[in-house]
């Protein structure tokens, strides 16, 4: 700050200068001298006044800025510390929705589960599509599971069993889809346990009712098998020409064809 224009080295060449004014010049030029000193000071003292007050307003501009900065570190480091909250809360949530997105999936899979074993269920009473030497048709489930069990009781080599479930199967589903296959598995097991006569009876049965079905023509062999049990030799012999003449393409029709070679 700049010292008082009235103290110090100024007042020393204030006073030689009013001196050296008084003692050298007339009265009127010393007036006149004294009017130009003053203005000078009084400005001078203007231009110190306005450099305190400069420095003033600096200094509080400093001050301030001092103050607006401690504010905005203060309130940087609010910014932060919330800003790391923040990332703490959105991991917590991000765990949570991993959490909730897996119990979803898991719930799903359960709910999947679920509605398949239901539709399993219901299927089992529901009827359902079957296709079985060539034919298609629709068939109860009991029906179906009926049919399989005889089928299967053959396959093992049970063959009274197996005639005495196919016969029952016929009696209690005589429009079943099932009907014409039953009825020849039928004459295979009384074919099996000789019983000659009945398995003739039901091989007829199938060709009346289903002469183009695909067993038919292993059925006309058969009916010529039993014959030859019987020793009905006439009787054998024009089965399977009319083998031969209905069905001549078939795997029955060439195997007819070499017993009658051997029948000559």
């Amino acid at each position: 700050m700049l010292a008082n224009p009235m103290s110090g080295r100024w007042k020393w060449v204030l006073a030689l200068a009013l001196a050296g004014g008084i003692l050298s010049a007339p009265a009127r030029a010393a007036l006149f001298e004294d009017d130009e000193a003053r203005r000078a000071i009084l400005e001078l003292r203007q231009r110190v006044d306005a450099l305190a007050q400069s420095n003033q307003r600096a200094g509080d501009d400093l001050r301030r800025s001092g103050e607006d900065s401690s504010q905005m570190r203060r309130s940087l480091l609010d910014l932060q510390g919330q800003i790391e909250s923040l990332h703490v809360e959105l991991a917590k949530l991000r765990g949570q929705n991993e959490q909730l997105a897996r119990d979803v999936s898991e719930l799903q899979r359960q709910q999947k589960e679920i509605s398949q074993g239901v539709d399993d269920r219901l299927k089992k009473f529901e009827p359902g599509k079957v296709s079985i030497d060539g034919q298609e048709f629709v068939a109860e489930p009991a029906e179906r599971q009926d049919f399989e069990a005889a089928l299967a009781t053959f396959r093992s080599g049970k063959f009274a069993d197996a005639a005495m479930a196919f016969a029952s199967f016929l009696r209690q589903y005589p429009r079943s889809g099932y009907a014409t296959s039953a009825r020849f598995w039928l004459g295979n097991a009384q074919y099996a346990t000789r019983d000659y006569k009945e398995a003739i009876v039901n091989f007829k049965a199938l060709l009346a009712s289903a002469p183009n079905h695909a067993r038919a023509p292993e059925a006309a062999l058969s009916i010529a098998n039993c014959q030859m049990e019987l020793k009905a030799t006439s009787g054998a012999r024009k089965t399977l020409e009319d083998l031969i003449r209905v069905y001549p393409s078939s795997e029955a029709a060439a195997a007819a064809k070499e017993r009658l070679a051997r029948m000559k």
